[in-house]
């Protein structure tokens, strides 16, 4: 073999090599960044407000336990001045998630995920306290919700959200909402709200177990007198007519065991603070963070009590806020599997390898075309000198004929140990050999049998 020859064969193989192993790093790359990219956690922006309430404390812990034990769901709170604020963000697409209460206007693409807790309206009215030697008990003057028109409640919260709720009820309940006057007070008024002798009655709506709606039972107890406390009897019809309230009940003795306030279980409505979500976020991103916050809802509860009343929506429920389909899924057990989801990505991803296949086989031909073209030399010059061994007139010209082919098989077979040929071709190439070979035995015996011939013929 030539040297030229033999340099030009190295650099090939070398040059397929490299574009095999650069083939082989490119499918790689792809394949462990698509891994990265699917099992890399999630950051959900969540806004809460305002800084310091029960909600906010609770996102708090959720994000601290996400952080601590997940590695599929992160958070990232946002914290604003209220639940209006917060779904003001979500409608303008800047949070992925918000916390607001059920009976706030809602962005036209927001769905429930979760509920953070149940806020119960309490409405209770002073029976006055006993005068000094009277054996009298005091009556309260207000002792159903029909009582409170021409009077004046004190609503704790400065959010309206309250006072439209309390329309609502006073609507409800055969009351003119325009008769009652309403005055806000703050969660740190509430010692203001129980010395202003103006006020007949009071409400406050938040979960049975909050500091402040029992502070502020005990504190209105201690200058006005015993409560007494209004029953919604109506909460059942603005449950159907107001899809976003339930109807409940309070539980005696919730707010104090002797004497038991209540002293018997009182109907009323309750509306639910939610986490939300837009209908477009990923359903498959919504399941992960509604299985993660139940999986991990102790941890969270261990830091902020409040966060043990967190609950999964109903699905069943025709409200006007529908349950978002990731949640939904998780919680009717429709939730897709892992093929249901990447099935098509997988056959995909099938085929995109054949193609790679095809092409990788395809390119290493078109750089082997010359080897392949100089074994179709090789196999056309065998095949040419069958023609002169069966001419040839002496045995040296036999031998000569014989040593090139067996440097061209030597070419062959280091181009085909190289891979710079098809097993195809070596076996064409080896049918052009076996044929040399029988003309090479049928001369070489023609030549040994002349002279005995030419003695015969003489004799």
């Amino acid at each position: 073999m030539k040297p030229t020859d033999a340099a030009r064969r190295g650099r090939r193989r070398t040059k397929t090599l490299l574009l095999i192993l650069a083939i082989g790093f490119l499918i790689f790359g792809a394949a462990a960044g698509t891994l990265y990219y699917a099992l890399r956690p999630i950051t959900l922006r969540i806004a809460v407000g305002p800084p310091g309430s029960n909600d906010h404390k609770v996102i708090e812990a959720m994000t601290e336990a996400f952080a601590n034990e997940s590695r599929t769901v992160r958070l990232s709170p946002i914290a604003t001045a209220g639940a209006v604020e917060a779904l003001a963000l979500l409608g303008a697409g800047k949070t992925d998630l918000a916390v607001g209460r059920g009976d706030l206007e809602m962005p036209a693409d927001a769905q429930t995920v979760v509920v953070l807790r149940k806020n119960f309206v309490v409405l209770w009215s002073p029976s006055g306290l006993a005068g000094k030697g009277s054996k009298r008990k005091p009556a309260p003057k207000i002792k159903e919700i029909a009582d409170l028109a021409g009077h004046r409640v004190g609503v704790i919260g400065a959010t309206s959200a309250n006072a439209a709720l309390l329309r609502v009820i006073l609507s409800a309940s055969g009351v003119d909402a325009d008769k009652v006057t309403v005055t806000h007070f703050g969660t740190g008024q509430i010692e203001e709200l129980a010395r202003d002798r103006t006020l007949d009655a009071f409400m406050a709506v938040g979960p049975l177990d909050s500091n402040i709606t029992s502070g502020a039972v005990a504190a209105t107890a201690r200058t006005r007198g015993e409560p007494k406390f209004l029953a919604v009897d109506a909460s059942e019809a603005i449950a159907l007519k107001h899809p976003r309230y339930e109807s409940e009940e309070i539980p005696p003795s919730m707010f104090n065991a002797n004497p038991a306030w209540p002293d018997d279980k009182v109907e009323t409505v309750s509306v639910s603070h939610l986490i939300v979500a837009r209908k477009a976020l990923s359903e498959t991103t919504v399941a992960a963070f509604y299985r993660q916050q139940f999986a991990l809802r102790q941890a969270i509860a261990k830091q902020v009590p409040g966060a043990a009343q967190i609950t999964k929506p109903d699905t069943e429920k025709e409200g006007e806020l529908p349950v978002h389909r990731g949640a939904a899924a998780v919680i009717d057990g429709t939730e897709r599997t892992f093929l249901d989801r990447y099935g098509d990505y997988f056959w995909f991803a099938l085929l995109l390898l054949s193609g790679i296949g095809s092409a990788g086989a395809w390119l290493r031909q078109y750089l082997n075309r010359d080897d392949r073209n100089e074994n179709t030399s090789h196999r056309n010059r065998i095949l040419a000198m069958v023609s002169k061994v069966r001419t040839a007139e002496f045995d040296h010209e036999l031998l000569a004929m014989q040593r090139e082919v067996d440097t061209i098989i030597g070419e062959t077979l280091d181009s085909y140990d190289g891979g710079l040929i098809e097993e195809e071709e070596l076996a064409a190439f080896g049918l052009a050999l076996e044929l040399f070979n029988h003309a090479i035995v049928e001369r070489r015996a023609a030549l040994q049998a002349a002279p005995l011939n030419v003695l015969a013929a003489r004799r």
